[in-house]
């Protein structure tokens, strides 16, 4: 007899659909359990949620297009002084095929404006409409999948409230140009967020990998109009290790260059991991932490260098 064929893993796909979006139902409950299990295990999961029109995915794309065909030294206009990791990033010699800005508060009117008025002083409504109505579908993605994981660990009516009023997002535009003959393929390096969690959107070219628990590879492919919600550093120290921040990488191929959207959430003030989610198996392994402290800590080139910057920032 032959050995078995082992399926190939791929990420979880979860389908929010409305029913599932309605809290208490037996739907929400058992999404409330996948997302645990899928954070615990992968520490991201896809997620078809159908708020994205084709007319607004395409009015997306087009507008990220527009901003990074824009000349470099107005991209580079795009600095937030007292914000570490995140105004502009490109021109860096190792990395030839990133380029990608910052939008701070994004998911304000204002917010969107202010970046938008940078890079066009002329104004530009069409580029300020599109990233406020995808940085809002984000934002409503990210509360609900967030209420999941608190309510999974009967969390939720204790401490939900006030994480939720405690969080800002930064929405980053991201372009990997499609690698010339001979070019090495490395769209973005190995690493892990340093954000609570992270949605990701693209249009259709594929290039996400992410590091599953026992050290392989796993190829991405995302079915069209879906997201990818992904735990950061700060969600794996919030919950004492039992979900996984996941190491991932960009690596492109083909002749189109990739287009993609990242929203981070950010909590403002202090982190702590609630004392339910310390026992005998689990102990208490981060001491209470500021969420700009870390990102601080990690522009610093110990916080750089070190394998796990958390655990190096405020780990016990």
């Amino acid at each position: 007899m032959g050995s078995a064929v082992v399926p190939e893993p791929k990420l979880p796909i979860l389908n929010f659909s409305e029913q599932t979006q309605k809290p208490g139902t037996n739907s929400w409950v058992l999404a409330c359990k996948d997302v645990r299990r899928a954070l615990e295990e992968y520490g991201c999961f896809i997620v078809l949620y159908d708020k994205i029109t084709c007319q607004l995915n395409n009015a997306i794309f087009g507008a990220l297009e527009d901003l990074f065909d824009l000349p470099t030294q107005t991209k580079m206009k795009n600095v937030y002084h007292d914000k570490p990791l995140k105004g502009y990033v490109g021109q860096i010699p190792k990395l030839p095929l990133h380029e990608s800005m910052g939008i701070d508060n994004a998911t304000t009117l204002e917010g969107t404006k202010t970046f938008t008025n940078i890079m066009w002083p002329t104004g530009n409504d069409h580029f300020s409409k599109c990233a406020y109505s995808f940085a809002k579908i984000a934002e409503e993605l990210d509360q609900m999948v967030t209420r999941m994981i608190f309510e999974s660990y009967g969390l939720h009516d204790k401490y939900y409230e006030s994480f939720a009023a405690s969080i800002t997002y930064l929405l980053r535009p991201l372009k990997n140009k499609a690698p010339k003959v001979d070019e090495p393929t490395l769209g973005f390096v190995t690493h892990t967020d340093k954000s609570f969690t992270t949605i990701l959107y693209q249009n259709q070219i594929d290039g996400l990998e992410v590091e599953l628990k026992n050290g392989d590879w796993l190829k991405v492919e995302l079915p069209p109009l879906s997201f990818v919600f992904m735990a950061g550093d700060a969600l794996m120290a919030w919950s004492n290790d039992r979900i996984v921040s996941p190491s991932h990488r960009v690596v492109v191929s083909g002749k189109q260059d990739r287009y993609s959207l990242a929203q981070f959430s950010f909590g403002n003030g202090m982190v702590q991991v609630p004392q339910e989610l310390v026992d005998d198996e689990h102990p208490l392994k981060y001491k209470s932490f500021d969420h700009l402290g870390l990102l601080l800590f990690f522009g610093t080139d110990e916080g750089y260098k070190s394998k796990c910057p958390i655990k190096a920032y405020c780990g016990v």
